[in-house]
């Protein structure tokens, strides 16, 4: 990341990862801070990034203000040097540069916190953040080490302190910042044949190499020079070294003065008069065995005991050092071994206060605020005390191209049980620590793949910012650690099913219901869809041979964009659609019974009058349920396209007595990320809701929260990535089986953090004391934007990041559709994911996904999965609309209906099947089928059913798997209803029976009647009622 940074400009480089689109909101519109609107002209704020006290991001000039700093000061002081970025952090310190390097990378904004000194309505970075400003004008060209300067020729990039000494032992101050003519030109009038430049403005030089410095990588000196950035100036720890070839002026003359203050014969004194707790500790040598404080701050001119000490009081450090009469330094504890040294050593005046000592050369004035001073030992390499399972493997070499993918910046806690619990929580077998504060995780594969190689024991030499007696890396170095087996198994089974095209599309649907006729029935956008479209459109699976009678035309009477659909339990199985994209279609309730027989057309079509019959409150994109006592409740949305939170909930049908409808304050605080949130009835009857990231569990009869559970794990490196619209995972419930007594399972796939799609399944048993979620890792990283989860008649449940998770009868769930980055909208995702994947629920946890086929259709935003009844699963629609640059359409509006054919399908065997007579079971009754078994017996079948759904956005409202009890005689088994509505709520099911592996067609039962009377409902002319 560092060289990426380095090399585009900042609108390429730090910009969000997504694109906002007129019909979505940003997941940022809550968190703006202040910012300055007084900026030189170009000037913008960029966002908030990371930065390392140890390698800065920006390495330019830099000034320190504890009473005055704000935006504008700190952008005109990098005007004033002709710098092209400007940061701030800390609330007080400023730093320039022409390019932003070591590592920076975008930062949650909300990092950036800490209002400046001058100005609290200004954000002025955070700790290790900067608020990060632009001119608009394209960085010069990269740094490079400049080949010679004059007579003076490069011999490369030295270590420095090996020993605890300096490889040139001379520091000398250059007039005017450093760089490598300032420097070269400094040591030439002091007579010293080398010169070197360290950490951006440091000079040294010397008459030879001494304590063991030796060359290094030259990408090792990395820092750009804070007089000139186009010239590198070493790094940490790091020299780039020039060697004079003429003729020096005279002999060696060790330079006079102490920088900016003091030195010489002048006295210096410690400072007594602080305020309250600090006080003078000692004098320490810096730079024995490394450097002995955590945090540096800016160089100051200016420097007095009493502003360093500000300073670090102000972070909430307890101890502050100052060095070399210019540099400040704040820690909590001292490390790196750090030894007292001579009090007569700090010798050099403060640059703001000659009077007053402020170290020395590699010496330390030491002032404490508890009265102690605590020195760590040297540290070492953790080889023992790691989690079972994890070995060091060595000091490995990082670069331009970061070795692994995942950083977790650990600014002040880093140590290496920490950066290895957290990268194998979600499933990462690699970590590697950098720079003492860095954690990153990743695959072994990607050491193979990335880095050079390991690089000598000494270059991994920084403290862990949480556990200073250990080492975690160094510079570009990383102390790697991988765990010794497999953290989750991925099967690639020899049967891996495979996708088919169907039939040729009409519309793009946005939400697809097979019906209990056997029919599909889309639904897409009308007036805001394509042009003569009715919206509405019922596919005959029987007829897709013959294109043009496979089609019936249907019609909606108000735009469905963004809407919640749900199968209704009463006698006809209709189907509800509500909400939609803007004025009176937010509020639409729209009907259609199911009519017609395969092969021949029915006759019903889609009712709706506003006037009559309409939500209490306009929704765009809600969810709908069917609640244990057969009741519909719909949930949450935004008042129409763009439109402000709609944050209440609501029962159909409406209750009388004026408005019922109840606003939840957790759908107002997490809007806009908390669309199409998840719901699910639970074995209590209580109801699950899941919503951004958060989950709870409501009391069906007041909706009051009866427990908030733990927050859903987002990704690796960010908790605050989201799992429904707009980030868009998926959620299911795992199946329930007979006797009912295991606790109910849910599994959420998927999401996205700001835009870079998740890689993990997360599942929770909400009923159970102490409810804990538990991750998985995907295959790949699946943003399940629009997605569908297709549930199986045998015992696994498939699903698939981006797009869909759907049930199959087997109990597996299929996962397909979506994209690898990006968020659910228009324009909003890219890289497809192409491949199908299947959880099995029935294996254990870390080793329940199998990798299957892949198809060649991209399928996005607005794509579907859908059980068939013969076990198959229909996959359509794709309405991403993302672009070329050049504005050609990236990815086309997908017509194209394909099947997925499962594994269960494509071994060649014959289904079963079997006949029933009574469809309509009351809970806990008894109901005989015939079977015909092909390949088992009775003894080896196993039944299930699937809840009839409707699918949109990858949402699956109402999805279900049970696998009841049943008993045969001979051919004819007595299938047992699940016992009551909290099993199982009232509503249609598809029944299939599997013989071994293989299903068979289903035919679908009603399940609990109709206890809402939702048959007699809605009592208007315009709508038709199957009567309960």
């Amino acid at each position: 990341m560092a060289s990426f940074l380095s090399y585009v400009p900042i609108f390429a480089a730090l910009a969000p990862n997504f694109i906002r689109a007129s019909h979505i909101s940003s997941p940022f519109v809550h968190r703006q801070h202040a910012r300055a609107d007084t900026l030189p002209a170009g000037w913008t704020a960029q966002g908030c990034i990371t930065d390392n006290p140890g390698a800065r991001s920006l390495t330019g000039s830099t000034f320190t203000d504890t009473q005055a700093m704000t935006v504008e000061s700190c952008v005109n002081f990098c005007v004033s040097g002709g710098f092209v970025f400007a940061g701030l952090e800390f609330s007080q310190e400023c730093y320039c540069g022409n390019n932003v390097v070591d590592g920076a990378t975008n930062a949650t904004s909300t990092d950036c916190n800490a209002a400046c000194t001058g100005n609290s309505k200004e954000i002025c970075g955070g700790a290790s953040r900067l608020s990060l400003f632009w001119s608009g004008v394209q960085p010069p060209p990269p740094p490079q080490t400049v080949p010679s300067v004059g007579l003076w020729n490069s011999l490369g990039c030295y270590s420095d302190n090996v020993n605890g000494g300096r490889t040139l032992t001379v520091q000398t101050f250059p007039t005017g910042q450093t760089s490598a003519e300032t420097c070269t030109d400094s040591c030439f009038n002091n007579g010293y044949p080398l010169a070197g430049m360290e950490f951006a403005d440091e000079c040294y030089c010397g008459l030879g190499f001494e304590n063991g410095g030796a060359p290094t990588p030259l990408a090792d000196c990395s820092m750009p020079c804070a007089g000139n950035s186009s010239e590198f100036c070493g790094g940490p720890n790091r020299l780039n070294v020039y060697n004079f070839t003429g003729t020096l002026p005279h002999g060696p003359t060790p330079p006079e003065g102490g920088g900016g203050g003091g030195g010489g014969d002048a006295p210096v004194f410690s400072v007594d008069d602080l305020p309250a707790p600090w006080e003078y500790a000692a004098c320490y040598v810096d730079g024995a065995h490394g450097r002995v404080f955590p945090q540096e701050l800016p160089d100051d001119p200016g420097l007095t005991v009493e502003s360093c000490i500000e300073s670090c009081s102000s972070q909430n450090y307890t101890l502050a050092g100052v060095e070399f009469s210019v540099q400040c330094f704040c820690g909590n504890t001292l490390v790196n071994g750090a030894v007292l040294g001579q009090e007569a050593d700090c010798n050099m005046g403060c640059g703001g206060n000659a009077t007053e000592a402020c170290g020395g050369p590699n010496r330390l004035s030491v002032y404490t605020a508890t009265g102690d001073v605590t020195a760590l030992p040297v540290p070492v390499t953790q080889n023992t005390s790691l989690p079972t399972g994890w070995k060091y493997q060595g000091c490995l070499q990082d670069g331009g191209t970061r070795v692994f993918p995942y950083q977790i910046d650990m600014v002040t806690n880093a140590t290496v049980e920490a950066c290895i619990e957290q990268c194998a929580t979600f499933g990462y077998p690699a970590v590697g620590i950098e720079y003492g504060t860095q954690c990153f995780c990743g695959d072994v594969a990607d050491e193979q793949n990335n880095s050079p190689g390991f690089a000598p024991e000494a270059d991994c030499n920084f403290p862990c910012s949480g556990d200073p007696i250990h080492l975690c890396g160094g510079p570009l170095r990383l102390s790697y650690y991988a765990f010794n087996s497999t953290l989750d198994t991925w099967h690639t089974p020899a049967n891996t099913g495979r996708y088919e095209f169907l039939i040729g599309g009409l519309v793009v649907p946005l939400v697809a219901t097979v019906g209990i006729n056997g029919k599909v029935n889309f639904l897409e956008k009308l007036g805001t869809g394509f042009p003569n479209s009715t919206g509405a459109y019922e596919l005959d699976l029987t007829l897709v041979n013959d294109f043009e009678h496979a089609w019936r035309e249907l019609h909606v009477h108000s735009d469905v964009f963004c809407s919640g659909s749900i199968i209704l339990p009463d006698k006809a199985a209709r189907q509800l659609n509500v909400g939609g994209w803007s004025l009176e279609s937010t509020y639409g309730v729209r009907l259609y019974w199911p009519d017609g027989s395969a092969g021949v057309n029915g006759t019903n079509d889609w009712e709706e009058n506003y006037d009559e019959l309409h939500l209490q409150r306009g929704r765009w994109y809600p969810s709908a349920l069917v609640m244990a006592n057969g009741s519909i409740l719909v949930v949450g949305g935004e008042v129409g396209s763009n439109g402000a939170p709609e944050p209440s909930l609501e029962v159909l049908p409406t209750p009388a007595g004026g408005p019922t409808f109840l606003n939840m304050d957790w759908l107002q605080r997490t809007d806009p990320n908390n669309l199409y949130p998840f719901l699910h009835v639970l074995p209590s009857g209580n109801i699950f809701v899941g919503y951004y990231n958060e989950a709870r569990i409501l009391n069906p009869g007041t909706f009051d929260t009866i427990t908030e559970l733990p927050n859903m794990p987002g990704s690796v490196t960010s908790f605050l990535a989201g799992r429904t619209y707009p980030m868009e995972g998926t959620a299911v419930l795992l199946p329930q089986r007979a006797p009912y007594t295991d606790p109910l399972e849910i599994l959420v796939c998927g999401g996205s953090n700001n835009g870079e799609a998740l890689d993990n399944c997360v599942t929770i048993a909400p009923e159970v004391p102490n409810a804990a979620w538990t991750i998985e890792r995907m295959v790949c990283h699946l943003h399940i934007s629009c997605s569908t989860v297709v549930y199986p008649p045998r015992d696994i449940e498939a699903f698939k990041t981006c797009d869909a998770l759907h049930a199959l009868p087997d109990g597996t769930f299929l996962i397909v559709n979506g994209a690898q980055q990006g968020v659910a909208g228009f324009g909003l995702a890219d890289f497809p994911n192409f491949q199908a994947l299947l959880y099995d629920p029935s294996q254990p946890l870390h080793q329940r996904i199998s990798i299957l086929n892949t198809t060649i259709v991209a399928r996005l935003y607005h794509s579907e999965a859908t059980l068939l009844p013969d076990g198959r699963v229909l996959i359509s629609g794709s309405d991403p609309q993302t672009n070329n640059p050049d504005g050609t359409p990236k990815f086309p509006e997908e017509f194209r209906v394909e099947v997925y054919i499962p594994p269960y399908l494509n071994e060649g065997r014959t289904q079963p099947s079997f006949t029933i007579t009574e469809i309509d079971w009351t809970y806990g009754s008894t109901h005989p089928i015939t079977v015909t078994l092909h390949h088992g017996t009775t003894s080896t079948m196993r039944v299930s059913l699937v809840a009839a759904t409707s699918s949109t956005h990858g949402n699956v409202m109402g999805g279900r798997t049970i696998f009841p009890e049943f008993h045969c005689t001979g051919n004819v088994c007595n299938i047992v209803a699940p016992p009551n509505a909290n099993i199982s709520p009232p509503g249609w099911h598809q029944l299939f029976i599997l013989d071994g592996p293989t299903p068979s067609f289903s035919q679908f039962v009603r399940i609990g009647g109709d206890p809402g009377r939702l048959g007699e409902w809605p009592p208007f002319p315009d709508f038709t009622l199957p009567g309960v």
